[in-house]
């Protein structure tokens, strides 16, 4: 699956494993530097204790890094109801705002209004959830994540059988079939994330394999240099 004109990997780390007391500081940590263009996006998991089984911020904790950060917002929603509120990330200025598939009884229509609003919409799949009831409905989104992860909880194993989604997507974005990032997001780390960027994975979401250590943009450059390694076949 390696194929060196693809993009370069993009790093999204996820703030759900930062330190919520200084998350404008831990975001300057991943960011642009004299020698690192720094991260691509900056993951933010919104959870609703209902939806999953976790409770972690949401709208106004993600305007207020709007106004702390240059770097885009990439919102996963693990939420009951995206349709009612989904859009109101993508008004407040969320670069990608994601929700679940589980979650929504017409997710065309929450895309629709996401990016009427103004954001990248994106659909979200739990490992055990099937692709296939979905396959038609992708073009009316900008990115599929891909759940390696049960949502809910960071710090998790990774799971490798829901490569075998990526892959099928990955064969239909290089057909030309689909026009569609894809992201994947769940124990990615050193470990894991070449694996995942054979089967063609496009965004790494990384939570603690950035912030469990002392030097977060290394962490994320050693990152991006692995699955950049896979994507140029060596």
């Amino acid at each position: 699956m390696c194929n060196p004109g693809r993009p370069a990997p993009m790093i999204a780390p996820s703030i759900l494993s930062a330190d919520f007391a200084n998350l404008a500081a831990e975001i300057a940590a991943v960011g642009p530097s004299d020698v690192d263009p720094g991260v691509d996006w900056v993951h933010v998991d919104v959870m609703d204790n209902h939806f999953v089984p976790n409770l972690t911020l949401g709208l106004p904790v993600v305007e207020s890094l709007l106004k702390a950060t240059d770097i885009p917002l990439d919102c996963h929603l693990m939420i009951e109801d995206p349709g009612r509120w989904a859009p109101p990330y993508a008004e407040a200025g969320a670069y990608n705002v994601t929700f679940h598939a589980e979650a929504a009884d017409d997710p065309s229509a929450v895309a629709r209004d996401i990016r009427a609003a103004g954001g990248k919409a994106g659909l979200a799949i739990k490992p055990g959830t099937p692709l296939e009831p979905y396959l038609e409905i992708l073009r009316d989104f900008d990115t599929l994540l891909v759940m390696s992860v049960e949502p809910g909880f960071g710090g998790q194993k990774f799971m490798p059988e829901v490569l075998d989604k990526v892959r099928t997507i990955r064969s239909r974005v290089d057909s030309g079939d689909l026009r569609l990032l894809i992201e994947i997001d769940g124990g990615i780390s050193d470990s894991t994330i070449e694996q995942a960027a054979e089967a063609g994975v496009d965004c790494f979401v990384a939570g603690s394999a950035v912030y469990g250590g002392d030097d977060p943009a290394a962490r994320v450059a050693q990152l991006r240099r692995k699955a950049t390694l896979v994507r140029d076949g060596r």
